[in-house]
């Protein structure tokens, strides 16, 4: 496993990433999920893909994530965006890229489109999650946790095996962050992967973000009995796959 990183983005903020390095090569860039790290299955397998193909990589682990600095209540996608837009600034620069998010680390990377517009060149959606703190947390929440969370501002929400503490201020600043609303006119090829049995995400979020792009060569994969993390070893060659197709059509 490559060395892990830290990026000082202020005087109190360092970020854990993991990349490989070229001065100008394209960039593929893995943003992961809610509460995510970057020691998965995901990141380490798109970082060797990288490293064959002699390609530049960066994956990060967004302030209160993993062993980057900051507590994990005080971010929210407004934050964890721009770690993300002020990392690819630092590291990758002026080069080229593929964005490719898991789960909220897609609707991140949707965020990226009004900064990198010219250098993205491809993007990659596995079980993308655009808008899910509104369209799949608060509007399902029982009466209960909502007040709850109105009253005392966050709450412990337990889902699919995990804990995750759900703020006020991170519900409010999704509601900021609406993305699935708006067009990219960007001329790429957008391929949304999504696991059919898919425990947290339905697979129609991977069609509302194809929605979004107006010009795009889009592919949606939908992986028979794949579920929402697609960190299996059949999965892991799809996702490779695809990206192998996104790379062949970059000139």
């Amino acid at each position: 496993m490559k060395k892990f990183k830290f990026l000082k983005i202020s005087h109190a903020k360092r970020l854990r990433y993991i990349d490989n390095y070229f001065k100008e090569k394209l960039y593929l860039i893995f943003l992961p999920g809610f509460m995510s790290d970057i020691e998965g299955k995901k990141p380490q397998t798109l970082l060797r893909f990288a490293k064959k193909k002699r390609l530049g990589f960066l994956a990060l682990e967004y302030s209160g994530h993993g062993n980057s600095t900051g507590i994990f209540t005080k971010g929210n996608i407004s934050i964890w965006s721009s770690d993300t837009r002020k990392a690819i600034k630092k590291i990758v620069r002026k080069n080229n890229l593929i964005l490719i998010g898991s789960s909220m680390g897609a609707w991140i990377a949707l965020n990226q489109f009004k900064y990198f517009k010219s250098q993205i060149k491809g993007f990659i959606g596995i079980g993308a999650a655009p808008e899910f703190l509104s369209r799949l947390m608060w509007k399902k929440f029982p009466r209960e946790i909502k007040k709850e969370i109105s009253r005392t501002g966050k709450a412990l929400i337990k889902s699919g095996g995990y804990e995750y503490p759900i703020t006020s201020q991170l519900i409010k600043d999704g509601k900021k962050n609406k993305v699935l609303n708006k067009r990219i006119n960007s001329k790429i090829a957008v391929t949304m992967i999504h696991g059919q049995k898919d425990e947290v995400v339905p697979v129609v979020f991977s069609r509302y973000v194809l929605k979004i792009f107006n010009k795009a060569k889009k592919k949606i994969l939908i992986i028979k009995n794949g579920d929402h993390s697609l960190a299996d070893q059949g999965s892991l060659k799809k996702i490779v796959k695809e990206l192998n197709i996104i790379l062949k059509n970059i000139v």
